[in-house]
């Protein structure tokens, strides 16, 4: 997907550029910086040598020597002194500055560390909440992958009054972990009955038909719309509603995080069989209520479950009318969950 948050070492990261969290020097430090000098070899700092140290906020490249990454993105975030010096516009512009040299060298896929969050003492939850926006902004109009790697997962979470609203509207409404499998399987049972068992099961039956026009011929001509519309696919479904909203193409996968490669087979291939976290996505990028969110993920064979912290947190966000993918995909990763995207 576009924009994923992983746990692994950034060392390791075969991608085009990884980006060292660097001080003003770039001549190598500790954490993050120390690591990815001790990968590259004594090569990297003597090309760091030649580039004159760099301003906060601003990125200066050089090659990436013995790591799996073509290239090292060196860029300096700021020093916590509060918050009110400027330190949520500079560590923005660290990421900007970082996405577009990479774009300018061509490259297709970067890795971050969360920069500013260890020695120089940016709280956590707020360094995530600034990374996410800012290569969330960026990849609205960019093509590119983009690893957002956290090194201690359990060392981040969302912050104060939304990490409690979603964990009270989970313990309403999650379901103990032993029941989940049943619960799954009475669902998957009831998608694959007839379109009238589904709804004795409390599936919730097919939207009914809009009120009759004025004439009969109108009339007949919406039931066979909606009668239409009773085989249609989950592809043929997506497409017709990014019509009816008026949205492009590139427009509808970027906000679902959604790589142009997959979205290419959903279109081209009328019986695509996406995944639940793909469904969810176009769901949020589309801004469906969430009565049209589960008619979508109907069509690709699934509903949203009460056994599963996944589902209770996307729900959480569409119920509130709140479809920034990236933040559902930081309250995601706060609760240990997949992310939603392709």
């Amino acid at each position: 997907m576009p924009l994923s948050i992983v746990r692994n070492d950034i060392t390791t990261m075969r991608v085009d550029a990884i980006v060292n969290a660097a001080n003003e020097s770039l001549l190598g430090g500790g954490g993050v910086d120390g690591a990815i000098h001790r990968a590259a070899g004594p090569e990297l700092l003597r090309e760091c040598h030649t580039l004159g140290g760099c301003r906060t906020g601003q990125a200066k490249l050089t090659g990436g020597y013995r790591l799996p990454a073509k290239f090292v993105i060196h860029t300096v975030g700021p020093v916590w002194r509060g918050g009110g010096h400027g330190e949520r516009e500079l560590l923005a512009s660290a990421y900007r500055a970082s996405l577009e040299l990479a774009l300018a060298h061509g490259c297709e896929s970067v890795a971050f560390p969360l920069i500013s969050s260890g020695a120089y003492g940016y709280p956590k939850d707020q360094a995530l909440k600034a990374a996410v926006d800012t290569i969330g902004d960026f990849l609205l109009a960019h093509d590119m992958t983009v690893y957002l790697v956290i090194f201690d997962r359990a060392a981040y979470t969302i912050g104060g009054k939304l990490f409690a609203d979603i964990a009270a509207y989970i313990d309403d409404r999650y379901v103990d972990a032993h029941t989940d499998s049943r619960a799954e399987q009475r669902r998957g049972a009831a998608f694959r009955g007839t379109p009238g068992e589904a709804r004795v099961r409390g599936l919730g039956a097919p939207a009914p038909c809009a009120a009759a026009p004025g004439s009969l011929d109108e009339a007949m001509e919406s039931l066979g719309e909606a009668l239409g519309r009773l085989d249609e696919s989950f592809s043929q479904m997506l497409l017709r509603k990014i019509d009816e909203r008026g949205m492009t193409d590139a427009q509808c996968y970027k906000k679902a995080n959604i790589d142009r490669k997959l979205f290419s087979k959903i279109r081209s291939d009328i019986r695509y069989k996406p995944s639940k976290p793909t469904a969810m996505a176009f769901a949020v990028a589309l801004e469906l209520p969430l009565e049209e969110a589960r008619e979508l993920l109907q069509k690709a064979g699934f509903a949203f479950s009460h056994a599963s912290k996944f589902d209770i947190i996307v729900e959480y966000f569409i119920a509130r009318q709140n479809y920034n993918i990236f933040e559902i995909n930081e309250a995601l990763f706060a609760f240990d969950q997949s992310l939603l995207g392709g």
